[in-house]
């Protein structure tokens, strides 16, 4: 296919799908005005029901709370697979870096980079315990949080020399809280399933509206969603970091 081919037929799909945005927009109801009435519901329930602030965290932790299962699974797989195409092969080895041309030399860490990656690991992981703990109650929960308490894990790496960050970042042991976080969450999902009406339906007291020890099962979940979150990012960073630093043969 020659070049004139190609690019003919890129400008006629690129016609037809922005000719589909277009209509998608125009058939948008204007902002503030939701035609729906599921919306609405579940404003109004949100702390009637389960005595929470924040609407979607009650969504996405209770009314939806299968799909979010779902999603932890998804990351999980996506973090296996991951480790599972980046681990050393059978046969292959470390061998020696290449040297560098003649009047070249790497280049040295930057000290101000190390010094504020290093005064930022402790604001960041406050900020994500933060999120986590306040999923229920203000804008937030264990996704979010669980990526920001992610961020201390990559600062480190700033910081610090990679043997450092090794060290604090066994691939073992973060597969086992991995594995124990993810465990953890389908474990209370089957504990609602057994002792309430569904999966991962609510068995705790509500608590007082605008606490942190409200919405019963919510802050619990969002307490497990996090590191959960957190540890599947650390382990896909920690293998693409490994092929970044080691030189592998065959």
């Amino acid at each position: 296919m020659n070049p004139r081919v190609r690019v003919t037929l890129f400008l006629v799909a690129a016609v037809g799908i922005t000719a589909i945005f277009v209509w998608g927009f125009t058939g948008l109801p204007s902002f503030g005005h939701y035609p729906g009435p599921y919306g609405d519901e579940v404003v109004r329930r949100t702390i009637a029901d389960r005595h929470a602030t924040n609407t979607v965290t009650a969504v996405v932790m209770d009314i939806r709370a299968v799909d979010t299962a779902g999603e932890e699974l998804i990351l999980f797989a996506a973090a296996v697979g991951v480790i599972m195409l980046l681990r050393k092969q059978r046969g292959e080895r470390l061998v020696a870096p290449p040297t560098f041309a003649e009047g070249r030399h790497p280049i040295p860490p930057s000290t101000p980079v190390r010094v504020v990656s290093a005064a930022l690991i402790a604001p960041a992981a406050v900020l994500g315990l933060y999120l986590v703990a306040h999923g229920g109650l203000t804008p937030g929960g264990g996704f979010q949080g669980g990526v920001v308490l992610a961020v201390p894990s990559v600062l480190c790496f700033l910081a610090a020399r990679i043997r450092s960050f090794e060290r604090l970042h066994d691939p073992a042991v973060w597969e086992v809280a991995r594995a124990i976080a993810i465990g953890a969450f389908l474990g209370i999902g089957f504990a609602g399933l057994i002792a309430s009406t569904g999966f991962l339906a609510n068995m705790l007291p509500l608590g007082t509206t605008g606490t942190v020890y409200s919405a019963g099962t919510i802050p619990v979940l969002n307490l497990i969603a996090g590191p959960a979150v957190a540890t599947a990012i650390v382990l896909i960073v920690v293998e693409l970091l490994e092929q970044v630093t080691e030189v592998r043969a065959k």
